[in-house]
């Protein structure tokens, strides 16, 4: 199937969906974006990303016959199972094996399974919360409090005292109604990183490693938000590491996917921390992280629409990866007031558009504003600056140099993206 003619439909409405359009236009192909936002060109706002009926008509009207998935909600609500009886290929796995992310318990249950490097951990029953408050105490309240479904990446807490396990698992029974589940795992130490490849099940394509910023404020501090920021390649993860990961994760990952009784098929997302004792796996997502994508597409020099092609062939094995030279850095513009359940939106933006050649804007929680092009804020994350560097440090600067070109009333931009202090590693034990 040649990439010069192929029209794809892209479901999805953020920035990682603007920064993916993007990629595969480059790619040659033709991208429409269901629903998309304002800001992204080629979007059908009319069409839900979970109407399958109607992206199924959309497709047939337009001769499209491959769908990329962006978020987690198409996949989850069984998006690749509903197109599987027709001519349409869907890149993402089907529901079953969305499960992966969908369900920390059972994501967890397959870690154990499979013998896959990660930390020990309990579930529990919304009717448990005593005999989870017990364990968390015992263990000090060094624990990470996680709701077992989909929570758009806010669903985790991470304690340091029994007061704060005490809160979380308070949070939790107050924003969840009925039956649920949740795990308790013990809190792991080091940096985290963000593995994402292309994945048939068998072999998998690792695009660069990235660092997201999930909490607000500088140094790590405040609330978990969705992302605040990211950067890649990640100059601290050696061959060592790397080998580790593939060694202690990757790899029993892929035997576990072949034994298990689902085919997966599409982007497959680790989430890594460097403990003192190896690498541990925190979370799967069956799906580009964001703002992770936001800088790993930009750093792919190779065809992604050929790679994705080749996974859905079966001849991902016989492709190579090939990243662009130097340092890709990714800054959130955010609504003042997230990652609070309310705050103001509906602020005109300006100044994207005046960005120098080494940087691209990907939109998010925007809306069409009255006059003809015009954006107005819409969400939390409203967009992600995006520069590249020959160093890491060069396109930091960068970065925050165009993030500065962007306004809108209530910004706000966390200020250390990229520039955590390079943690002390010892990896000779690997």
């Amino acid at each position: 199937m040649s990439g010069n003619t192929q029209q794809l439909v892209l479901l999805g409405s953020g920035a990682r969906e603007h920064a993916l359009a993007t990629k595969l236009r480059q790619d040659g192909a033709t991208v429409h974006v269901l629903p998309g936002n304002a800001g992204i060109p080629g979007s059908v706002p009319g069409i839900s990303a979970t109407d399958f009926p109607a992206i199924q008509g959309f497709c047939k009207e337009h001769g499209v016959k491959l769908i990329v998935v962006g978020p987690e909600a198409p996949l989850a609500a069984g998006v690749a199972d509903y197109f599987l009886e027709t001519d349409i290929r869907v890149f993402g796995p089907r529901r079953q094996a969305a499960t992966l992310e969908s369900s920390k318990v059972w994501s967890k249950e397959f870690m154990r399974r499979h013998g896959i490097a990660t930390a020990r951990a309990w579930s529990y029953r919304s009717d448990q919360f005593a005999e989870a408050q017990t364990q968390a105490e015992e263990l000090d309240g060094q624990v990470v409090v996680k709701y077992d479904g989909l929570a758009a990446g806010k669903g985790v807490y991470v304690c340091s005292s029994i007061a704060e396990a005490t809160a979380a698992l308070a949070e939790l029974r107050e924003l969840h109604e009925g039956w649920f589940s949740f795990l308790l795992e013990e809190k792991l130490t080091g940096p985290e990183v963000s593995l994402i490849g292309l994945t048939d099940g068998v072999s998998i394509q690792l695009l660069a490693p990235a660092q997201d910023h999930k909490q607000l404020l500088a140094n790590d501090e405040g609330p978990n938000t969705g992302g605040m920021g990211a950067y890649c390649p990640v100059p601290f993860l050696d061959d060592n590491w790397l080998a580790a990961i593939r060694a202690d994760i990757i790899d029993p990952t892929l035997r576990g996917l072949q034994a298990e009784p689902f085919d997966f098929l599409g982007f497959l997302y680790f989430g890594v921390m460097l403990t003192p004792s190896g690498p541990k796996l925190l979370e799967y997502n069956v799906r580009l992280g964001d703002p992770e994508a936001e800088v790993i597409l930009p750093a792919l020099e190779s065809s992604l629409l050929e790679l994705i092609e080749a996974t859905l062939d079966g001849n991902l094995a016989q492709t190579i990866t090939r990243q662009r030279p130097g340092a890709f850095v990714g800054v959130v513009l955010a609504s003042g007031g997230y990652p609070a359940a309310q705050f103001p939106t509906g602020f005109p933006i300006h100044g994207i558009g005046n960005q120098g050649q080494g940087t691209q804007v990907f939109v998010g929680g925007v809306k069409p504003g009255q006059q003809p092009g015009e954006l107005l804020t819409n969400g939390g994350r409203v967009a992600v600056v995006v520069s590249h560097g020959p160093d890491l440090p060069t396109a930091v600067q960068l970065a925050y140099a165009e993030a500065e070109l962007v306004y809108f009333q209530d910004k706000y931009v966390r200020p250390d993206i990229g520039q955590r202090p390079a943690p002390l590693l010892e990896t000779s034990a690997y």
